[in-house]
């Protein structure tokens, strides 16, 4: 049986515990309020700096992460879920769109991708977010590793011709290295959906944005 004494100390023991446990979560809450605008803010800079590397900011005037709109899946955008995509506009007109895409086929699995395209259909950049491509083989098509991804910048569905949206190896358009011919090819044949995307819905890129809200 315990004694009153055991069961000061008990009651006294759970009453700190309790305290710590109190301060403790008030502390997390307002290291959590305090530094969640700063990571928001430095989240928006890093996309938009990754946006503006796929689409010149001379093609819009718009506030760019504003325009973000949701995507439904689709094939050709390789999506088996929801995505985004971004639409630029100058002077009220629709100059270009970044959208995101996958190439399913990489040799280790998805790539995803930005893509730029201007309203006349050709390419403005494109750049690979993630990937699980072979170290030193196949991860040339990282910008940070080499100037591979590049070589989309000014193409369009006709330029090259269709016959020609391949790897040189395949009698196409597109550097490739030796030994690693699987990942340009999935990303090539990405890119090339997702210019037959973008005309496919040309005309609903072309609708009026929401006004942003006056400050």
């Amino acid at each position: 049986m315990s004694t009153p004494v055991a069961s000061r100390n008990a009651l006294r023991t759970g009453i700190i515990l309790l305290l710590f446990a109190f301060v403790g979560t008030a502390i997390l809450a307002f290291t959590h309020q305090s530094t969640e605008p700063t990571i928001a803010r430095s989240q928006q800079a890093e996309k938009l700096t990754l946006l503006s590397q796929v689409l010149p900011a001379t093609l819009y005037d718009n506030n760019l992460l504003g325009s973000q709109k949701k995507v439904p899946p689709d094939d050709l955008l390789g999506t088996r879920q929801d995505s985004v995509l971004w639409l630029a506009q100058r002077n009220g007109q629709f100059s270009g769109v970044v959208l995101e895409a996958i190439a399913p086929d990489g040799y280790s699995g998805n790539i995803a991708l930005l893509i730029g395209i201007d309203a006349s259909g050709t390419v403005t950049g494109v750049r690979v977010t993630s990937h699980r491509e072979t170290p030193g083989l196949g991860d040339y098509i990282e910008r940070v590793k080499s100037a591979w991804i590049d070589q989309f910048a000014g193409k369009s569905l006709t330029q090259p011709p269709p016959k020609h949206w391949k790897v040189v190896k395949d009698g196409g358009t597109f550097d490739s290295r030796a030994g690693a011919t699987i990942t340009p090819r999935a990303v090539v044949r990405a890119v090339r959906n997702a210019l037959e995307y973008f005309s496919r819905h040309r005309a609903e890129f072309n609708e009026p944005l929401a006004k942003e809200p006056s400050t």
